[in-house]
């Protein structure tokens, strides 16, 4: 099990050493040779230690052969050999052939060899030769190579920032998984522009590493974030803000086969084996075959036992075109169970199992799987896999073989079946039937007279009902809106100091009952009389009141209380007896009106040396001589100065008078007779009542 741990974190260096003996069982020697993969159509190699400084007497050949109608292309990504006299130390020479009968195509060296620069062999067979001497410096070369009949080859080390198309469309050799250089970002939301454009485009699927392939790339406006994903051996990293970010064009078979979704059910998956324990707690834990589903919150499945026997199996019902697979491991904390390599197998129904091969190899192709238990892994099929079963073999994990899985790809293609009458159209259209039917029959009856009439008539005939019914439709919605709006528009806007318009009777009748009436029943409020005043009472017989000239007019208060007696700069009416006074509200109209012979209908507005509004206060009336006016201490006014001098007699005005006091404090006004003292008992304020409760209570006594 730790073993397995191990490998896979050396999975990467296992696969560079794989892809060194590869090369060099086929086509390499030498002590001086670096990073290498020769494909059939193209490739990619450096020297030793690239992009180091390479070491001294170092020698390296590299053989390579295309197809024999075709001749072979080099570009160079970078070359840095030190310069010499006729490069006589070290240099770098490519030979048209193999063997003794190579003819030399050049010798170079120095810094001087173009990166655009393309070199085209004679034939289909090239010998490369690396030389290396003492020297001081170099860093070496990065050369690629394909068919004559991709012309428009880059390297490994072109960037997109390098290209400044919009769209552009490039061939990728193979190889360009190299140990240098790094990629930022991935699928579908792009790559940042200082990317790799063929690293990139291995991480993203669309082509291998070890056969090369054709890129459509889109340039577009970058993005602020890259994210880091694992891909077809290849890590992203993240990448900060760019300019600009490239992407590429595919054929769109790469949309998940429903692992995730539940289209595939849980009978379609079935595994080798199963984990089953108990846990310290006692609960009884089953981590099945159905449970491999990616992004499915909980467990995964995990094989019970730990060998490259156990797999995971899924049936797609039918034959589908699989071009990739998605991985994860269990994806819990606590469990850091995960499949870091594996092998993958497939078959039709009623088929032998086949084990998915190396590009132009007959070893097992071995995927890259996860680095932990939580980050997903993608991992593309080139060529695609044709098949309905799938079945996944773990062949390295870390403690536990256990898998989460999603399948990417699509239905495969079948030729359409209307395409088959056309197969017999050679045989009609020979010259027997020529002169009689194709010039005569076909073209004048069939196609000009009836097919296009009837379908120009239909088409005229939807483009006048169609706008009519639209038209239609929409006056109708029209029509409903404005009844809508006319039903439920709003009333007439109030003015701001006028009543809601619905309210209006209510509120007079509930203001009513505030308002004096002629001939009012008397308030309940209880009135409370001293000893002294009630003797001055009985000696007036109840109907000495104070008289006040209609000279100022005053509004009535709207408060029951005492009738008839006049206090000084009081704003409100008094009433001279029982008959005159209001009219009465229930007769009259919203508001009442004097009566017309005695006073006017509203209020004068107070002098201009009173205060603007009037505060009622209303006093318990004081003790007074007998027979004698008193001094009612019951105003309804304040005053800003000190009381004038006492009067006696009767008053003949209500004018108010005003003197500045020397504490400038505001006073109550009292009636201008005469004065009399009053205890601190006697001095309290209380509920006026009218006149015809003071002569009853007069009479009692």
């Amino acid at each position: 099990m730790e073993a397995g741990t191990v490998r896979g974190k050396h999975s990467r260096t296992t696969f560079l050493y794989v892809v060194a003996t590869l090369s060099s069982a086929i086509g390499q020697k030498g002590d001086g040779c670096g990073y290498t993969v020769l494909g059939p159509e193209s490739g990619t190699f450096t020297s030793i230690n690239y992009p180091q400084t390479y070491p001294n007497n170092t020698v390296c050949e590299w053989e390579i052969w295309v197809k024999p109608s075709q001749r072979i292309i080099f570009k160079f990504g970078d070359f840095d050999i030190e310069n010499s006299t006729s490069c006589h130390l070290s240099y770098l020479r490519l030979y048209n052939g193999i063997g003794p009968s190579r003819s030399e195509i050049g010798k170079y060296c120095g810094t001087g060899l173009q990166r655009e620069k393309v070199i085209e062999s004679e034939s289909n067979e090239v010998t490369v030769q690396f030389m290396s001497g003492i020297h001081i410096s170099g860093r070496g070369f990065l050369v690629s190579y394909s068919t004559s009949n991709e012309a428009d080859l880059i390297t490994c080390l072109d960037k997109g920032s390098h290209f400044s198309e919009p769209e552009f469309s490039r061939y990728c050799p193979a190889g360009c998984l190299t140990p240098f250089g790094d990629i930022s970002g991935t699928i579908p939301h792009g790559y940042r522009d200082s990317s790799l454009l063929c690293m990139a485009g291995v991480h993203a699927g669309v082509v291998s590493n070890f056969l090369g392939g054709r890129i459509n790339v889109v340039i577009s406006k970058g993005i602020p974030y890259y994210e880091s994903t694992l891909a077809n051996n290849v890590s992203s990293k993240l990448g900060p803000l760019s300019a600009s970010l490239f992407t590429f064009k595919t054929n769109g078979c790469y949309g998940t086969l429903g692992m995730e979704s539940g289209v595939i059910r849980d009978s379609q998956i079935n595994a080798s084996s199963v984990l089953q324990w108990h846990d310290p707690s006692g609960q009884f834990h089953v981590w099945g075959p159905e449970r491999a589903r990616l992004k499915k919150p909980g467990s995964p499945w995990a094989a019970f036992h730990t060998d490259e026997s156990q797999w995971l199996q899924i049936d797609l019902k039918k034959e589908k075109k699989i071009t990739g697979i998605i991985t994860t491991g269990s994806t819990l904390g606590e469990y850091a169970f995960y499949v870091s390599a594996y092998r993958i197998l497939s078959r039709d129904e009623g088929g032998d199992w086949k084990v998915y091969k190396e590009a132009n190899s007959d070893l097992d192709k071995i995927f890259q799987g996860n680095a932990n238990n939580y980050q997903e892994v993608r991992n593309n099929f080139i060529p695609p896999i044709m098949a309905r079963y799938i079945q996944i073999n773990p062949v390295q994990w870390h403690q536990k073989a256990a898998l989460k899985v999603e399948l990417l790809g699509c239905q495969p293609f079948q030729p359409s079946l209307a395409r088959a009458p056309a197969q017999p159209r050679p045989p009609v259209l020979s010259t027997e039937i020529t002169p009689k039917t194709d010039t005569t029959t076909f073209i004048p009856d069939v196609k000009n007279n009836s097919v296009t009439p009837n379908v120009s008539k239909d088409v005229a005939l939807a483009a006048v009902l169609v706008p009519v019914l639209v038209m239609v439709l929409t006056a109708f919605i029209l029509v409903l809106v404005c009844g809508w709006h006319w039903r439920s528009r709003k009333k007439p806007v109030e003015g701001p100091y006028s009543l809601p318009y619905w309210d209006r009777a209510g509120w007079w009748k509930g203001m009513k009952q505030f308002l004096p009436a002629k001939n009012a029943e008397p308030d309940d409020t209880t009135v409370r009389y001293t000893s002294t005043e009630m003797n001055r009472l009985r000696a007036r017989n109840g109907n000495a009141v104070i008289q006040t000239e209609p000279a100022a007019e005053y509004a009535q208060p709207l408060v029951a209380g005492v009738s008839g007696t006049s206090r000084q700069r009081s704003t409100f009416k008094p009433e001279e007896d029982s008959e005159a006074g209001y009219s009465d509200p229930d007769t009259r109209g919203h508001y009442d009106a004097l009566v017309p012979e005695i006073y006017h209908a509203y209020a004068e507005p107070l002098p201009a040396s009173s205060p603007e509004y009037a505060t009622p206060i209303i006093m318990e009336i004081s003790a007074h001589p007998t027979g004698t006016l008193g001094s009612v201490a019951a105003s309804s006014f304040k005053s800003a100065a000190s009381t004038g001098p006492s009067l006696v007699g009767n008053v003949s005005t209500t004018s108010p008078q005003t003197e500045g006091g020397p504490s400038g404090q505001t006073r109550y006004d009292t009636p201008k007779g005469k004065v009399v003292a009053l205890s601190a008992e006697e001095q309290v304020y209380q509920v006026p009542s009218n006149v015809s409760q003071i002569s009853r209570a007069a009479d009692v006594e």
